[in-house]
């Protein structure tokens, strides 16, 4: 990529600023596993106009927190022989379950083909109970939920599903969440600004994007996390509350494509990685690997020229994350657009628009 195409690529970015697609963003690409390009743009929160974004600048990364945590944990259990895919959560889980139920399993929940729905305001009532008792009561809530298609004959992205599989992973590792991936993943890849959140960011608020003008909580939410029910429950769960910068996500996401392409075996077998890449096709809409995302055949948020050996996700506060195996190039785009108003919905018409480019640039 030549001094034009960057230039382009940094006016375009800018350009997302200056028509508000978002007040901040962070902008990496990768190619062969090398950083080619790095840039931010605009401010942490439009109160602060001069904290600027830097590219070591730390995000609500939202549901990143699925791939990223989730997934990246139970990555290591199955890859560990700790837990199988093919599991039902019935044998998992200390928790009777209605027939209907009871054929789930860590694969169906991963590749969003539980059954389950989609997202439920459970923080409105979880607000009325003592904080160390809101999990369970959500958990048991969430098992108490009627699927709204049967296990394994459907797809349906689902928050749900993503905050049982937090609960598998304790119950499997007798650790918390939070506390496994730090020993096992985030400490040894030295990952010192990606952290699951507990109540308070450790980082001063100069260093952390803000997110959305809360209407239920009634204030500018910094340095906590965005999503409700996750805040309801202290922080995080599987589906929300992972906190990160682009060069950490770029540490995470070059492990990764090392294991895929069998260069290195310090975290996984590569076979492990590669089954967790590969699109399940339970369901024949469904465009779900285990954890990760594939490029939709029309309209997808990669753009045009992803390859079908492509994987990626997305995260509601402005962030998202595409890598092409056979190209291998990884993008990466933090952004904060849900500041001030999770209205503005301006980021899925740009983020096609700049991956476009991106991949016209490079390939070129």
């Amino acid at each position: 990529m030549n001094k034009k195409d960057e230039d382009r690529i940094t006016s375009l970015l800018d350009n997302g600023v200056k028509t508000n697609v978002f007040p901040g963003a962070v902008l990496l690409i990768a190619l062969g596993g090398e950083v080619i390009f790095s840039k931010a743009a605009g401010v942490l929160s439009t109160a602060a106009p001069h904290a600027d974004v830097r590219v070591n600048s730390i995000f609500d990364l939202a549901s990143l927190t699925k791939p990223f945590a989730t997934t990246i944990a139970l990555m290591r259990l199955v890859d560990k022989g700790v837990l199988s895919l093919d599991q039902t959560i019935s044998e998992i889980l200390p928790f009777p379950l209605p027939d209907e139920k009871k054929g789930i399993t860590v694969r169906l929940l991963l590749c969003h083909s539980s059954g389950l729905t989609d997202w439920k305001p459970f923080y409105i009532d979880l607000m009325k109970y003592a904080p160390e008792k809101r999990k369970g009561i959500l958990r048991e809530g969430i098992l108490s939920e009627p699927l709204i298609y049967p296990c394994g004959k459907g797809a349906k992205y689902s928050d749900l599903g993503f905050m049982l599989l937090e609960w598998i992973i304790e119950q499997a590792s007798g650790m918390k969440m939070d506390e496994y991936l730090n020993e096992f993943i985030y400490h040894p890849l030295r990952l010192d600004r990606t952290f699951l959140i507990n109540k308070k960011a450790p980082f001063s608020l100069h260093e952390i994007a803000a997110t959305e003008a809360c209407p239920w909580r009634k204030r500018i939410i910094h340095g906590d996390v965005h999503d409700e029910n996750a805040y309801a429950i202290g922080g995080y769960s599987g589906h929300a509350g992972l906190f990160g910068c682009a060069g950490d996500l770029f540490i995470l996401l070059n492990m990764l494509r090392g294991h895929y392409y069998a260069e290195r075996n310090d975290f996984f077998r590569p076979e492990t990685v590669q089954m967790f890449f590969s699109s399940q096709n339970i369901v024949k809409e469904s465009t779900w690997a285990l954890g990760w995302d594939t490029p939709s055949k029309q309209a997808s948020s990669s753009g045009r020229y992803f390859s079908n050996k492509s994987f990626g996700h997305l995260g509601f506060t402005g962030t998202s994350v595409w890598m092409d195996l056979e190209q291998d190039i990884m993008i990466i785009l933090l952004s904060n657009r849900v500041h001030l108003t999770r209205e503005n919905t301006k980021i899925r018409l740009f983020r096609p628009v700049i991956h476009d480019m991106i991949m016209k640039s490079v390939f070129s």
